[in-house]
């Protein structure tokens, strides 16, 4: 099936929120977080998740790019560009799971790196989780090195007994 890379438009922020949420199921350092530590706030990971989406749609929106099979949105990649330090940045790719092993991710991927090369920049980064086997497969494949490896913490914040009256 043909796949077209093409730019993001607003009207589409829920469908890549949707494929978001079932692609980092098991692999995004929010549902660590709840698994450890339970709903935070009155909200689940999923929603969590999603919502560095809207940080990437208000950073740059121009910089977001969506597959698309037969008029329907079967994967997304955010992007930005730091022209000072010269490197892009992919925040977030996704593809949907129905669509998945059809070489969209690294279609995705490579249409990023194209426009990260036109804006003149040097570097392109992306990170992944240790538990993401098709992120630390993919992104070697396609010409990305570790150069670091970074550990999270979290700690529930409880009220200090010391301190009430």
């Amino acid at each position: 099936m043909n796949t077209v890379i093409r730019p993001f438009q607003p009207e589409e922020l829920a469908r890549i929120k949707e494929i978001t949420v079932a692609a980092f199921d098991g692999v995004s350092i929010d549902r660590n977080i709840e698994d450890r530590f339970g709903p935070i706030g009155n909200h689940n990971w999923q929603w969590r998740k999603a919502r560095h989406l809207d940080e990437d749609a208000a950073r740059d929106p121009a910089g977001i790019y969506v597959a698309e099979q037969s008029g329907q949105i079967v994967g997304y990649i955010t992007t930005w560009c730091d022209r000072q330090a010269s490197i892009g940045h992919i925040p977030n790719l996704a593809v949907d799971q129905r669509w998945r092993g059809q070489g969209i991710g690294r279609q995705l991927i490579n249409h990023a790196l194209a426009a990260f090369r036109t804006a003149g920049l040097a570097l392109a980064r992306i990170e992944t989780l240790q538990q993401n086997e098709i992120g630390r497969t993919l992104y070697p494949e396609l010409g990305f090195e570790e150069v670091a490896r970074q550990v999270h913490y979290c700690m529930a914040l409880q009220p200090d007994s010391s301190t009430t009256h």
